[in-house]
């Protein structure tokens, strides 16, 4: 690791997002990631996803080996100044209507899925009925 702990703000961290310039904050170290985006094994939309927030779980969630985590020495960049870190906020799942089947697209669908099939068959019964030869 280097020498150097420089303190970065989190909002300094979190406007590294991008394939060209991606900084992730694990266990309160801040790594520059950025050389590793085409070599990482997952792919670099993984790397993305962690950026702009605490990656502590989304790394260690993976189960990375030794090799991974001895790895993460060279692109250690300083340490992340914990009091700037946002508070964890609660999910809030957003606000949707009311389900209502009797007046969705779907609910004609599948009126309709069920009538066709019936009103061919009885199309075909009709026209061999009127059509046989007596």
């Amino acid at each position: 690791m280097a020498s150097d702990r420089k303190l970065h703000a989190f909002e300094e961290v979190a406007k590294h997002n991008k394939t060209k310039d991606c900084w992730l904050i694990i266990s309160g170290k801040v790594y520059d990631v950025t050389p590793f985006m085409e070599d990482h094994p997952g792919g670099d939309e993984v790397l993305l996803s962690a950026t702009g927030k605490d990656a502590t779980n989304d790394f260690e969630d993976v189960g990375h080996s030794d090799s991974a985590r001895d790895m993460m020495d060279k692109y250690y960049i300083g340490e992340i100044d914990m009091s700037t870190v946002p508070l964890k906020r609660a999910y809030i799942p957003p606000q949707q209507a009311a389900y209502n089947p009797d007046k969705t697209p779907e609910f004609i669908i599948k009126i309709l899925q069920f009538l066709v099939p019936i009103l061919i068959l009885g199309l075909a019964f009709a026209v061999r009925h009127y059509t046989k030869e007596k």
